[in-house]
């Protein structure tokens, strides 16, 4: 699978250890930084995975920063993004389930290594349910499209 990942400087070491993970399962990473913890503002690089993802049906995003709450907003503002900032495992398995997330949120001040990598795997391999869970996305969707036409 194609992973679109970014950070900011508080989510730099989340970042690399989650491209190592992602690496040894053999996923396809584009990272667009940060590279370093130097500061850096996360809307940069938020906005670039967000994009990406939205224009690769196919793909994923992960964003980690400091609490995951600058990334969710930034990311969410691109038409198609479904960005889910989740604590523990059963809102990772949730926000694929019912929410369709197409984009993980990590807050690296939030959640330690270990249990981010779980989320990751849990995100990376759980199906996106139908039924009604579809219906309300094709509503969400709907909205998107409204949105875009203001």
């Amino acid at each position: 699978m194609k992973v679109y990942i970014g950070c900011d400087h508080a989510g730099f070491f989340l970042k690399e250890e989650i491209k190592k993970y992602l690496e040894q399962q053999e996923h396809e990473i584009i990272d667009f930084g940060a590279y370093s913890n130097d500061s850096v503002d996360y809307p940069d690089h938020g906005f670039l995975v967000a994009k990406e993802v939205a224009n690769h049906e196919e793909s994923r995003g992960i964003l980690v920063c400091g609490t995951g709450i600058g990334m969710s907003i930034v990311a969410n503002k691109v038409n198609g993004i479904r960005a889910a900032l989740c604590h523990n495992i059963e809102t990772a398995k949730l926000a694929r389930e019912h929410n369709h997330a197409n984009v993980l949120v990590l807050g690296s001040k939030i959640v330690n290594s270990s249990l981010a990598l779980d989320m990751v795997r849990v995100f990376l391999t759980t199906e996106a349910l139908g039924d009604r869970h579809k219906r309300r996305i094709e509503k969400v969707n709907e909205l998107d499209k409204k949105i875009a036409k203001q």
